[in-house]
């Protein structure tokens, strides 16, 4: 690969390491979205300490998946990551299908944290203002507008600038939660940490409820495979974004599981069922109220905007380094391949991106729309599911790839890793669209209901006639797809003349 400044498509090498790209997984993972949607509904229906262990459970299913993913970025290290590993394993058509579920899936999650980020942007400014005397109602739009703006600026700098400002936002995001927890933690229930906060009986364990879980949990990882996009930015790019996928995995399940079971110790393992249905979205915040003073909520709460935005941004840098992939390879407009010249940054695909979200977001304020926690939480759900699905596939075909044409992984990452995480990951998917009504909250006739596994049905179709225009209309492109922008040379096949009638350039030795 080049430089920025000798080849005008190639992104920025040696920029960001292991820490950088561990960021940029939790950060697009958001667990503090995960703690105030989907952990307080889980706890109302009476999962008790199946929560924290759920999410245990699901870090080794991801510590799994990311042992053949590792080995497929140290193969191809590549900015459209799992795009490029699905067209190696299962073909282009399945890549370009993948490439599509993994742009749809990030939008929809993005769209949700925009919502989610004027929802709780607005109380915060109304409660300022008040202090301040004014009477000032900020609307759901300004502070996703604000968001937008932040995301528009960093999307176009250096990578290190945004792995910075990422990396910044993800640890605050920790270390309060950490805090939270911590003091949950000090003063739990009844003034003592009992057995029962973690204890289940193996006898008495809802399967259906622990499926659900399963299913549910495993959705709030969804952005930590991210952390492959960035492997050709990194210090070690057949590593580096490896072994950041790994972190980020980890790093996910001690925030998720700590925090749910902190929360089971605060509210008591008798009393989380129903402080967990009477407080709702706003469980973490009321049990930290009753433990920290009141500016630490207030810093809370602050905290929830800053995970949202540094989701949003993560998200965005993910998104604009698949636009660029797709635009190198020939299956998107070449312009969106462009990088800046002194940045190195995707400069066109993060514009795009952008613009795209921009008018989204300008359509819905025009249309009068007033998203809410729940509305943000089934768009975050929906999108989710599609990276589930991209997961599965992900794995399939690193199982296919590596035992096909074996090199110097081990067993384990070649293998048992790739085959483990398959059959885990193809049990979830099966839960998840089987209790999708009870993973969105939703009747099972409600129309929502239908339409998140017709969109991604969808975004399925529309890749493979994708793949199928590109094949017909630019063969030398199609040959392209999964070879990071290497140039392919397409020779045809040579043209047979047609035997000529002996003495036909001499009219009259014709015999008619």
């Amino acid at each position: 690969m080049g430089t920025p400044e000798d080849d005008p498509h190639a992104l920025a090498t040696g920029r960001i390491g292991v820490a950088s790209v561990s960021f940029f997984g939790l950060a697009a993972a958001a667990p503090v979205v995960t703690l105030i949607t989907l952990v307080p509904v889980s706890l109302a229906a009476g999962s008790g300490p199946l929560v924290p262990l759920s999410f245990a459970a699901l870090a080794v299913l991801l510590v799994l998946f990311c042992g053949g993913y590792a080995a497929m970025i140290r193969r191809l290290p590549s900015a459209g990551a799992a795009y490029t590993h699905v067209a190696r394993g299962l073909g282009r058509p399945a890549g370009l299908a993948a490439a599509w579920l993994a742009l749809a899936g990030y939008q929809a999650i993005q769209f949700g944290l925009y919502a989610l980020a004027g929802a709780a942007a607005t109380p915060l400014a109304r409660s300022w203002f008040e202090r301040a005397g004014a009477e000032w109602t900020v609307p759901w739009w300004a502070g996703a507008a604000a968001c937008w703006a932040l995301v528009a600026l960093l999307g176009t700098m250096r990578i290190e600038v945004a792995a910075g400002v990422v990396g910044l936002l993800a640890v605050a995001e920790a270390a309060v939660l950490v805090g939270v927890g911590a003091s949950n933690l000090l003063q739990p229930a009844g003034g003592r940490i009992t057995a029962e906060s973690i204890r289940v009986d193996a006898l008495t364990i809802d399967r259906p409820m622990l499926g659900l879980l399963l299913a549910a949990g495993v959705l709030a990882f969804a952005g930590f495979e991210s952390a492959g996009v960035y492997a050709e930015e990194t210090l070690r790019p057949r590593r580096t974004a490896g072994f950041g996928a790994y972190g980020a995995a980890v790093l996910i399940a001690l925030l998720l599981g700590g925090l749910s079971w902190s929360m089971i110790v605060a509210a008591g393992p008798d009393r989380i069922t129903a402080v967990a249905g009477a407080r709702g979205d706003d469980l973490l915040f009321a049990l930290a109220g009753e433990r920290l003073l009141p500016w630490a909520v207030t810093t809370a709460r602050v905290i929830l905007v800053a995970g949202v935005l540094a989701g949003v941004l993560a998200l965005h840098h993910a998104m604009a380094r698949h636009l660029h992939a797709m635009g190198r390879e020939g299956v998107l407009p070449s312009v969106l391949a462009g990088t800046g010249r002194r940045t190195g940054a995707p400069r066109a695909a993060s514009l795009t991106q952008t613009l795209v979200v921009g008018a989204a977001l300008a359509g819905a304020c025009a249309a009068g729309a007033d998203p809410g926690p729940v509305t943000a939480r089934w768009m975050i759900l929906g999108g989710a599911l599609s990276i589930l699905l991209l997961l599965l596939v992900t794995a399939l075909a690193a199982l296919l790839h590596l035992n096909r044409a074996p090199g110097g992984e081990s067993a384990w990452g070649r293998f048992i890793s790739p085959l483990l995480s398959t059959v885990s990951l193809g049990s979830l998917v099966y839960l998840a669209f089987r209790d999708l009504p009870e993973i969105l909250g939703l009747p099972a006739g409600y129309p929502l209901v239908r339409a998140v596994p017709a969109a991604i049905g969808g975004c399925v179709v529309l890749g493979l006639a994708h793949a199928a225009l590109v094949r017909w209309r630019w063969p030398e492109r199609y040959a392209g797809i999964g070879l990071c922008g290497t140039a392919v040379v397409v020779t045809p096949y040579p043209k047979i003349p047609e035997q000529r009638t002996p003495g036909a350039h001499r009219p009259e030795r014709v015999d008619f």
